[in-house]
């Protein structure tokens, strides 16, 4: 196979001031969610996106000095050189396969509390910190603080320069950057040089980006990232202004990277914006510079990417979140094979590692972040030395996956699943409304599956303990779910409820008309009350949602859901009431205590939905070890996924994937590699004293 000619333009270097990409397809800044802590987990990672073929691969915010201390936020820093020998992996790793290496210079200004350094919080004003619930303010920056930020904001493009960074950005995109802040004649209420008109409040911008252009800019490409458009109800700066601060910069940075504010619409999921989402308020950029511009949207088409260039909207294709799922995506595009492609599916559990200061985790990836921890690689597998089979009973995600992996190390492999169709609760949740796109979890796996040799699929395969054994394979892999439980047991209630009869999601999922006024019972807290409640919506039922917690779907905002969910369930004239504890029901009458005043209230409904926890599927596990295993022939029986530890849907893949390397192996305490710190004191003291 070889590159298709509509997308061979992807393929075309692109000048960047002094440097030139290889390519158009450009991996933008991206959080990982762990900072600096794991220097060579995050070389490994980025280095993996250049060997899968993106032309640039950029670091995170990398925090230019103390003052700009985000935690609990995981950033990287540059604060001295002791910092340029970690970033120095990084870029290595990248350089290895010929990609460039940028890096995002910021400064949070008031948007950091520095609770780690515990240095005053600075700004152009005195103003609540925006990024933290502390109740402090920033300090208003004086002269001195402005020369001195200019200083310590040069020093650190030096020093990114001296790590063998090509790209050096200066990061005002979001109302978290202090350039941003200076900017906006809401968080600016100077009435110097730095204030008042546009023009003041852009000056310390370009006083930077002239300083950075100056330090570094004979070596290294220098790059604006922007928001060209404010959606978010707070709005820092008015949209007509945000279009002159481009106009009047237009052609002093090297590159735009351009997107759109705030983080829940730029990075929307693929519940609210589906690919290419950010083209009407970014196109503008390309029309007032002559620069190069790189610009964002999910993209995982490249007929779509293609499609941007052709159509002048952008230079250089931007992925984050696509370049996670599948870091070999321009690789597959350059290789003409374009439906191999991990699809990203937008559902943010990337972003959730960042919102809960973890390691970045993708549902299409498995081994995102595992590169150098566990020595995955996303495309490579080790091939068995002699001949194996196995059987995988069950087709949901964690089989799947179990399957692919398997098949690729060369098992002989099976795959029996007892519905009519293959996908378990992938191919059942991706038909309520909003999550569409979660199928292609199952559709990259299948196609995949349906083209190899040495894999065979059954549906409508219902499986006993008898059954398997006379399949007579060596392995078997079960991933056989679990089902939602109707009994109340959650996280408020550990035991039993005495319950009328009720429904469960899977009632709905399994496509049962429900009509009436329904309450859900949302004990769960993830995405699935708000799905649920659009699909009763469409079948004419009323609904309401009751939860025990104290906020609405509370997982939903580590992925930057919950404040749109919230609000597209007023304007679906859906009520929620947050903190009531379901205590008793009745055919009609359901009871819940008030968390604040411990009240009970009554609330009248045909039926009562509940949404709380799942009961694992193990009854043929547990049949199976009632069996003669070694008399049938079968070395192993191993049960993952959700019919161990019902969790989320990457959850069941990363078993499924861990499953398909792993079998076999010897079960190890610690299971991945460690990073440790040195624990020289003395060498640390010196560091500092330098």
């Amino acid at each position: 196979m070889s590159l298709a000619k509509a997308h061979s333009l992807l393929f075309e270097p692109v000048q960047i001031g002094p440097v030139t990409a290889p390519n158009r397809l450009y991996q933008v800044p991206h959080c990982n969610g762990i900072g600096d802590a794991a220097p060579h987990v995050i070389a490994a990672m980025r280095g993996m996106k250049a060997e899968g073929g993106w032309g640039v691969v950029c670091t995170e915010n990398l925090m230019v000095d103390a003052y700009s201390d985000i935690a609990p936020f995981a950033m990287q820093r540059l604060w001295d050189a002791g910092d340029v020998d970690v970033q120095r992996l990084t870029v290595d790793a990248i350089h290895e396969h010929g990609a460039l290496a940028g890096c995002e210079l910021a400064h949070f200004g008031m948007a950091a509390s520095n609770r780690i350094s515990r240095e005053l919080p600075m700004g152009p004003s005195s103003r609540p910190i925006l990024e933290a619930i502390d109740p402090r303010q920033s300090r208003v920056m004086d002269k001195s603080d402005i020369k001195a930020f200019r200083r310590r904001h040069r020093e650190a493009a030096i020093r990114a320069r001296e790590a063998g960074f090509d790209i050096v950005y200066l990061y005002c995109s979001h109302e978290n950057s202090i350039l941003s802040q200076f900017f906006s004649p809401y968080l600016n209420d100077r009435s110097d040089e730095y204030g008042g008109s546009l023009e003041n409040r852009m000056r310390l911008f370009h006083e930077v980006l002239a300083d950075t252009k100056d330090a570094v800019g004979d070596r290294c490409a220098v790059a604006i990232r922007f928001s060209v458009a404010q959606l978010q109800r707070h709005r820092i700066i008015e949209r007509d202004e945000l279009r002159d601060i481009v106009e009047a910069t237009a052609n002093m940075p090297d590159l735009w990277d351009v997107n759109i504010n705030d983080w829940g619409h730029d990075s929307a999921t693929s519940r609210f914006a589906g690919e290419g989402h950010q083209e009407d308020l970014i196109s503008f950029v390309k029309q007032v510079s002559d620069k190069p511009v790189v610009g964002v949207g999910r993209f995982t088409s490249p007929d779509t990417m293609a499609g941007q260039v052709r159509r002048g909207v952008m230079d250089l294709v931007g992925c984050a979140r696509p370049s996670i799922a599948d870091p070999f995506l321009p690789e597959k595009v350059r290789t003409g094979r374009v439906d191999e492609i991990r699809e990203c599916i937008g559902c943010n559990l990337c972003i959730s590692g960042e919102n809960s200061f973890t390691t970045m985790r993708c549902t299409q990836n498995p081994t995102m972040m595992e590169e150098w921890r566990r020595d995955w690689h996303p495309e490579i597998v080790s091939r068995i030395g002699s001949p194996e089979n196995a059987l995988i009973v069950g087709s949901g995600p964690a089989g799947l996956e179990a399957a692919l992996v398997l098949a690729k190390r060369g098992y002989d492999v099976a795959v029996a699943e007892a519905a009519s169709d293959f996908g378990g609760r992938i191919r059942r949740e991706s038909a309520l409304p909003g999550l569409a796109e979660w199928i292609r979890v199952r559709e990259h796996r299948l196609l995949q599956l349906r083209q190899m040799a040495n894999v065979d699929l059954y549906h409508s395969s219902l499986l006993g303990a008898e059954d398997v054994l006379d399949f007579g394979f060596e392995n078997v892999v079960l991933a056989t779910g679990a089902r939602w439980r109707a009994d109340g047991v959650g996280r408020s209630h550990y035991r039993p409820l005495d319950l009328p009869p009720v429904l469960t999601p899977d009632d709905v999922m399994d496509g049962n008309q429900v009509s009436g006024h329904v309450v859900i019972y949302d004990d769960d807290g993830s995405y699935l009350a708000a799905a649920l409640a659009e699909q009763l919506l469409k079948q004419g039922a009323t609904v309401e949602i009751v939860t025990p917690h104290e906020t609405f779907a509370r997982w939903t905002r580590l992925t930057l859901e919950q404040r749109r969910l919230r609000a597209r369930m007023v304007e679906r004239g859906v009520s929620v009431s947050q903190e009531f504890t379901l205590s008793d029901a009745t055919q009609g009458q359901f009871t819940f205590v008030d968390g604040l005043t411990g009240q009970s209230v009554t609330r009248e409904g045909d039926h009562l939905l509940m949404l709380t926890s799942r009961r694992p599927d193990s009854a043929l596990f547990d049949a199976l070890t009632q069996q003669p295993l070694a008399e049938a022939g079968i070395n192993s029986v191993t049960p993952i996924g959700d019919c161990v530890a019902p969790g989320l849907i990457a959850h069941a893949v990363f078993a499924g994937h861990r499953l398909g390397r792993e079998i076999g192996q010897a079960a190890q305490d610690v299971s991945y590699a460690r990073e440790r710190f040195s624990l020289n004191r003395q060498a640390a003291h010196a560091d500092a004293a330098e």
